[in-house]
């Protein structure tokens, strides 16, 4: 096969991969590693790589999946474990998915506040555009806008380079641990992991790479997708510590929210540094109201065997649209109301997404193993090695985190 045949596939099949990842990057994402940098500098820049090598398994395995089986996880673990087990796990995840989109109003509020707007204009604005977007556009456009999207997400890189950090000391404290018995310095060591492997991901990558009906012949292509996408978001995630960490760190500025880091920006470096970390915060808010009630939508409907998918219409999938748009409703409805329980609800969300994810990777697993679902495509001995070895690396790290959530 020819160079530009491949190239051709490549972009043929490109967007899953790419858009799951970097929409991982949400206003919580960025909020924690917001945190991170500010609190301890370069400290932690260490742990993206153990994440990234675990976020690129865990997603390659979901992506073989959609491409063998044609089918979503939600699908399969229904089909495999029972209506129940799946009944179960969607209502969890219904509860946790509507946290996360609270999440992203919020930051998107709060972002264009910073930029001199009120959120009771911008945040109706911003829900009503999102609807228009999926249920009136085609799988292959909302993919297109998806991914010109995610290209802002490149601000963040520009950022971190103006903020123009000591580079012997990112690489040494990125290639050379220094680990510390500080209570949140292992909180935040978790929340890492805990921010960039979510349950959302794993079923709205095989939803996505399903409805777009990418064949098996084209699954190294579609593997390539994920691999840049996961290593894309990691690199994005770097980005974001370092500004924080050589701006922020050195004066002890303490923050909560990525909306308070782009503040604390502001008198500290070039009004440009401040301005692009305010608006890749906007976009990334705005994709991930898109994305992370599209996931809903996809994995309840799969798992009650309703019609799922963006090119449906009201008409042909009625429980789709309407989980979507209920969904974006209620969530920035809340966002403004006064004394809305939202740091509640984000909080409650993390620790629901905490509880489920080792489920979701176990099931996964079993299910990449099965051969009369897989046939050829299982794992290999040693990629099971690894696989089971990520899990239960992050099974330990989830359980420490929803412990320190909650206590």
């Amino acid at each position: 096969m020819s160079l530009w045949r491949k190239i051709i596939i490549f972009l043929s099949v490109m967007g899953p991969g790419i858009i799951t990842a970097n929409i991982d990057n949400d206003a919580s994402g960025i909020t924690t590693y917001s945190v991170v940098g500010a609190r301890f500098g370069y400290s932690l820049l260490w742990t993206l790589i153990p994440t990234t090598i675990a976020l690129v398994v865990i997603q390659e395995m979901v992506g073989r999946m959609g491409v063998v089986t044609g089918k979503g996880l939600s699908d399969l673990i229904r089909e495999n474990y029972g209506v129940k087990t799946t009944f179960f796990m969607m209502l969890c995840l219904l509860t946790a998915n509507f946290g996360n989109t609270v999440a992203n109003f919020a930051g998107w509020a709060a972002s264009m506040e910073i930029l001199g707007s009120s959120k009771y204009i911008m945040v109706p604005v911003g829900a009503i555009t999102i609807w228009i977007l999926v249920t009136k556009g085609s799988y292959r456009f909302v993919e297109n806008i998806l991914l010109y999207a995610c290209i802002i997400f490149v601000g963040y890189i520009i950022s971190g380079i103006m903020a123009k950090p000591d580079w012997n000391a990112v690489l040494n404290h990125t290639l050379f641990p220094k680990l510390q018995r500080n209570p949140e310095y292992i909180m935040m060591s978790i929340a890492i992991i805990g921010t960039t492997i979510t349950p959302w991901m794993q079923f709205y990558l095989q939803s996505s790479i399903a409805e777009k009906g990418i064949k098996k012949e084209h699954y190294k292509a579609s593997r390539l997708d994920v691999i840049i996408g996961c290593s894309i978001t990691d690199i994005i995630s770097f980005f974001i510590i370092v500004t924080c960490g050589t701006l922020l760190f050195p004066y002890g500025i303490r923050i909560h929210e990525a909306s308070e880091a782009a503040l604390a920006l502001k008198p500290l470096s070039e009004d440009y540094a401040f301005l692009i970390f305010a608006l890749c915060l906007a976009n990334a808010s705005l994709l991930g109201a898109i994305i992370v009630p599209l996931a809903t939508a996809y994995y309840i409907c799969e798992a009650m065997g309703w019609e799922a998918g963006v090119n449906k219409t009201f008409k042909d999938a009625p429980q789709f649209m309407w989980i979507y748009t209920l969904t974006i409703a209620l969530a920035s409805m809340l966002v403004l109301i006064p004394g809305a329980p939202l740091v509640f609800l984000m909080v409650l969300s993390a620790v629901i997404n905490g509880l489920l994810l080792p489920f979701v990777l176990v099931y996964a697993i079993s299910l990449i193993n099965n051969k009369k679902l897989m046939g050829e495509y299982t794992n290999s001995k040693i990629y099971n090695y690894i696989s089971w070895g990520t899990v239960a690396s992050v099974i330990c790290l989830t359980i420490s985190w929803v412990f320190v959530s909650i206590f």
